[in-house]
Formats: structure tokens, C-alpha cells, sequence
């Protein structure tokens, strides 16, 4: 959405923080230069993983015309702060712009953000121009950075926006609200560990997609209604798809990780209703 002022400055960038990628320039520097998305997520958090598709298609699409992107991983589990893991999770997911790891979540208070995702997009010369919290607002965001570089040169062409990758994410969607995450552990804190904590995990859920986040190596066998559903090669902490489905469903879930695997949570995407 517009921010209510146009008078916000973007959060410098904070000195000493850890980057994947290359090192961007200050914000003033950045912004100097042509408008900037910040982009706070997490590598293995659903909403965060849903978005990220679309911030790689806009940074292909307008680098070139003015638009620089920033990430910013902002740990939700203990091993999102681990440059490794993020690394290796960022090159599964094929994030090629830079992230910055905020292993406390400083430059994460210093924007205010209100959850996994959050978007930042700062105008030319940095002042803030768009902003939203959480899926969804595609095509608005689109929009609002081709204004923003439309005000650096206003006969330039730019393309149609992006069609919506999940007939979720169209502008005019129906979603149902799916079950609420799971935190097998007991919390956000504290992982579920195969073996330590039990052999299966059993969930029933209303949604239109199952996924976990989990730690470790090894092998995660899926049982779907009663049914075998496939198995899923764990190579590292990252968010795993259980099932996906074309509409809102109900269904019930077993998970049977391999032993030491750690099961962070189980989370669901919205569906659109059935007909």
C-alpha cells in the first residue's frame, strides 16, 4: 500500500552485517540511483518461500531499467542466522539478488516489519513508496515499481505485469483460510525429533498445501488419507512440500522422517474454494 507520508527515509544498511551475493552500496547510494525493493523473508517459512518467485521476476525484469532488489533474511528458526544453510537454501531456491543475513533482526526493528514477508519499495532518492506485509498485493507492487520508474523516464516501455503464478494470488481471488501452523515441538523454539521425540507425526488439515520445515539429512515418508504419498529427500534445513492440492481440501496427514531429522513446523497454504 502507499504510505500514508512521503516524507519516510529508507534504514541505512547496518555496517559489519553478513551478505550473500555481493555487498550492495549504502541506501542513500542505492536510492541515489533509482528506486530499491527491500525484501524481508525466510528461507524455510511458507509465506516467505510463496514470494519469492515473484521479487526474482522483478529484479530480472527491471534491473536494467533502474530497480535494484535486496533481501534480508530474517531468522525465524535457529538455523536461519548459519551463512551456510541461508547460502545453500537461497541457490535451492534460486535467489540470485543480495540477502543480507540479520542474525538479530536489527535492520528487521528498524523497518517496523509486521511478519514473514515484508516489502519495502523506496522512490528515487529514498523516500518510501510502497510497502506491504505478507503474500498476495502482486500486481499492486508491480505497479507501484513501474511508476517508480516511470518518474526516472517516463517514455520508457515496460512490460505487462506478471500473470498470477497460483490462481490464489489473482487479484480478484476467493481464498479459504487454511489450518493453522503446527509446531510439532511444542513451539517455534524447539524442534520434534524423529526418534528422540516419536517415529510419526499425524496431522489433520484444512488447506490447499501442506509443507515443513525441517533440519537434518535423511528421508521423510508421506502417508496422505491412508495412502502412501511418496517420499521427500531431506539434504538440509529448508521448507519441504507434503502434498499440494488444486483447491481447499481436508485431508489427514503422517509423517515418518528418518531418525534425527528435526521438524520445526508444519504450515498450510490457502486454497481457493471448491466449486
Amino acid at each position: 500500500m502507499r504510505p500514508e507520508r512521503d516524507t519516510i527515509a529508507a534504514p541505512d544498511l547496518p555496517e559489519g552485517i553478513g551478505w550473500v551475493g555481493e555487498t550492495p552500496e549504502s541506501m542513500p547510494a542505492l536510492t541515489a540511483a533509482g528506486p530499491a525493493i527491500v525484501h524481508f523473508f525466510d528461507f524455510a517459512q511458507l509465506n516467505s518461500v510463496r514470494t519469492l518467485p515473484y521479487l526474482a521476476e522483478w529484479d530480472r525484469r527491471y534491473q536494467t531499467a533502474g530497480l535494484r532488489t535486496i533481501g534480508v533474511q530474517a531468522p525465524r528458526f535457529p538455523f536461519g542466522a548459519d551463512y551456510s544453510a541461508v547460502a545453500a537454501g537461497l541457490e535451492k531456491l534460486g535467489v540470485s539478488f543480495p540477502v543480507a543475513i540479520d542474525a538479530e533482526r536489527q535492520l528487521w526493528r528498524d523497518y517496523g516489519c509486521e511478519g514473514w514477508p515484508s516489502l519495502f519499495l523506496w522512490g528515487q532518492g529514498g523516500a518510501l513508496a510502497w510497502f506491504h506485509f505478507g503474500e498476495g498485493e502482486y500486481q499492486g507492487t508491480e505497479e507501484a515499481i513501474q511508476a517508480e520508474l516511470r518518474e526516472m523516464d517516463a517514455l520508457q516501455a515496460l512490460p505487462e505485469a506478471i500473470a498470477p503464478l497460483r490462481a490464489t494470488d489473482a487479484p480478484d481471488a476467493r481464498v479459504m483460510a487454511p489450518t493453522p501452523e503446527s509446531f510439532p515441538g511444542g513451539s517455534w523454539e524447539r524442534p520434534w525429533t524423529a526418534g528422540e521425540d516419536g517415529d510419526e507425526l499425524r496431522i489433520d488439515y484444512e488447506a490447499g498445501g501442506a509443507y515443513a520445515t525441517i533440519e537434518g539429512a535423511g528421508e521423510l515418508s508421506v502417508e496422505i488419507d491412508g495412502a502412501p504419498s511418496g517420499s521427500v529427500e531431506i539434504d538440509g534445513p529448508a521448507l519441504y512440500p507434503l502434498a499440494e492440492h488444486p483447491r481447499h481440501e481436508s485431508h489427514a496427514a503422517a509423517l515418518r522422517p528418518s531418525p534425527g531429522l528435526r521438524v520445526w513446523s508444519v504450515s498450510f497454504a490457502a486454497g481457493v474454494p471448491s466449486i
